[in-house]
């Protein structure tokens, strides 16, 4: 960043994506009045979940902060180190469709004894990039709590579009119930776990159980791909609404195709599709000022969830915009909320 260019002339020019990876703010920039950091201990263990504060009323705000240290950023770009108490095994191959194999990062509770929940995180990235170690950042601080951690990787849309990640992602559920022996997973107490794109698969996980078409043929057919909870991160519920058919990011998970040539396909990639009273607990982490996935989509879920009776855990952060997890008290903040509905919905029966 040069020195040289006034702070609103950069941000009037950034992206917030471009603002969100930069976690150093210029030497330039005063130091002595930006808030301390948080106690991230000391905060999940809290009866009450962290505040946020009041928020943000734009992305301009929110840029604004983040480029003047307001807003303290997790860097997700460098890998945070392994645990002594965590192994990773990476690059496992969890199904292959063709001769293209499918792969995860596996992080393992050292010393397990007996069977423990699974967790299945699933990267964001518009189902065109992102990559498995975007989430090492969770995957080492829940194997850490006790699980079995998988974050995998799927075929994106340059490769494979509609209905492809969907299936593979059904598969990595397969694979974690074909391998429980091995890895001291119970398959009854999986959960899928994931922002954006990836939040949108992580529900479709949960609520298309049993739909031929979605499951694919990557590999452990005997095994079943349903979920026992879903943890959605700013995930799209519906693309049939006018603003989702027709977005360049939803067109490209279709393959060009628009609404109107196939609207068949919309409906059976949106998860608010396949709602019914037997869906798994759920619970919605969504930012207000979400200028990619409005509010409106989260909302829409919890309503439906509600009517249907299936448990659901909304927390509605004012002011906050999509990868709102990216600022570090936001990140504490949905710790907290994941760690309760863990340890209410995956705990031993």
């Amino acid at each position: 960043m040069r020195r040289s260019i006034p702070l609103l002339a950069l941000l009037a020019c950034l992206p917030v994506h471009t603002l969100l990876g930069q976690t150093k703010p210029s030497s330039t920039q005063s130091t002595t009045s930006r808030p301390a950091g948080p106690d991230e201990a000391a905060l999940l263990a809290r009866d009450a979940p962290p505040s946020v504060g009041r928020g943000f009323k734009s992305l301009d705000q929110v840029k604004l902060a983040i480029a003047t240290g307001w807003i303290q950023l997790i860097d997700f770009q460098h890998e945070p180190p392994i645990p002594d108490g965590v192994e990773l095994i990476e690059n496992v191959e969890y199904g292959r469709v063709g001769d293209r194999p499918l792969l995860l990062d596996l992080y393992l509770p050292k010393g397990l004894t007996k069977p423990v929940p699974g967790l299945i995180f699933i990267h964001g990235g518009g189902w065109s990039k992102g990559s498995k170690k975007d989430y090492r950042y969770y995957a080492v601080r829940y194997a850490k709590r006790g699980y079995v951690v998988a974050s995998i990787s799927y075929r994106l849309i340059k490769e494979a579009t509609f209905p492809a990640c969907i299936q593979d992602a059904k598969c990595a559920v397969r694979w974690m119930r074909a391998s429980a022996k091995k890895y001291h997973i119970d398959p009854k107490r999986i959960a899928a776990i994931g922002g954006s794109a990836g939040g949108h698969l992580a529900m479709m996980l949960g609520y298309s159980a049993g739909v031929p078409e979605l499951e694919g043929n990557g590999g452990h057919a005997k095994c079943s791909s349903a979920v026992q909870a879903v943890v959605d991160l700013y995930g799209p519920v519906d693309l049939t609404v006018p603003y989702a058919r027709n977005h360049p990011t939803v067109l490209g998970f279709f393959g060009g195709k628009t609404y109107d040539k196939v609207p068949e396909q919309y409906k059976m990639a949106s998860p608010i599709t396949h709602l019914d009273k037997n869906d798994p607990p759920t619970l919605i982490l969504q930012g207000t000022i979400d200028e990619l996935v409005p509010v409106e989509q989260a909302d829409m879920l919890a309503k439906q969830l509600k009517e249907l009776g299936v448990p659901c855990v909304y927390d509605r952060v004012e002011g906050y915009p999509h990868t709102m997890d990216l600022a570090r008290l936001v990140n504490i903040r949905c710790q907290w909320f994941i760690n309760r509905f863990l340890d209410k919905y995956l705990a031993a029966k």
